[in-house]
């Protein structure tokens, strides 16, 4: 596998991120790994680079170019911590939805350009508030993307006029939800909600709770982080890339 630092040229200005691509030689069906809100650090390096070894070329995006770059956080932050949730602040303050729509156009025509990808549509995976992002993405360039999936993703259904799941009849890829039990970020009737608006929506999805799984349990550097839970989700995503981009 080979791991490279690399920069696009966004609307906002210049956005760094890795590249991930298999040694041998060959193009290889696009995906976009989207960190958590703590941004590209050893965990995610890691999550990409196994995705990669299962035959994609990953484009991880630093979303939070506009704020600064990794690492994004002071060591030893806590997540409770007031000094923590200025930061979020900070960094998400930026990536509003008209922003997430500029910078996807910039992500697409990179991985589109990218001599080792395989010209086709592309995979996109979030986790916690990159859940929605993905959403958002998808509808941006509805054509490009075929499919979606989003880990211990948060807000995906609320009551704002900027809710992500009024963006689904904009959205034609096929869609995976793995989410987190009693996430206060996502709680289980905001789950129904978003059930009964794919449902409305008609398109193909999976949406399932993972029991006993706590909000963070992909991320090895959480303290929510569920090995045997975390296998699960990563076989679930290789199987919906396999079977929208293979």
């Amino acid at each position: 596998m080979i791991e490279e630092e690399v920069q696009t040229s966004a609307l906002d200005g210049t956005a760094d991120g890795l590249f991930y691509q298999p040694e041998k030689g060959g193009r290889w069906p696009g995906v976009f790994f989207l960190t958590d809100i703590g941004g590209i650090r050893a965990s995610q390096r890691a999550i990409a680079a196994r995705i990669c070894s299962e035959g994609y070329a990953v484009f991880m995006p630093n979303l939070f170019y506009r704020t600064g770059r990794p690492p994004l956080f002071e060591p030893g932050l806590k997540f409770a911590d007031d000094k923590f949730l200025k930061r979020m602040g900070e960094l998400t303050a930026p990536l509003t939805p008209e922003a997430v729509g500029r910078d996807t156009g910039s992500y697409v025509d990179f991985l589109a350009r990218h001599q080792a990808v395989k010209k086709g549509p592309f995979g996109a995976v979030g986790l916690c508030f990159t859940g929605a992002v993905v959403l958002r993405m998808a509808a941006a360039c509805p054509d490009q993307i075929a499919a979606g999936a989003s880990f211990h993703g948060g807000r995906l259904y609320t009551d704002a006029p900027t809710s992500p799941h009024l963006l689904l009849p904009k959205i034609k890829a096929r869609l995976y939800f793995g989410h987190a039990t009693k996430d206060n970020s996502m709680p289980q009737d905001a789950i129904d909600k978003l059930n009964n608006a794919l449902q409305a929506w008609g398109g193909r999805y999976e949406s399932k709770v993972y029991d006993g799984a706590h909000h963070g349990w992909t991320v090895t550097d959480n303290p929510a982080y569920n090995p045997a839970q975390a296998e699960h989700a990563f076989k679930a995503l290789n199987r919906l890339f396999a079977q929208s981009l293979l």
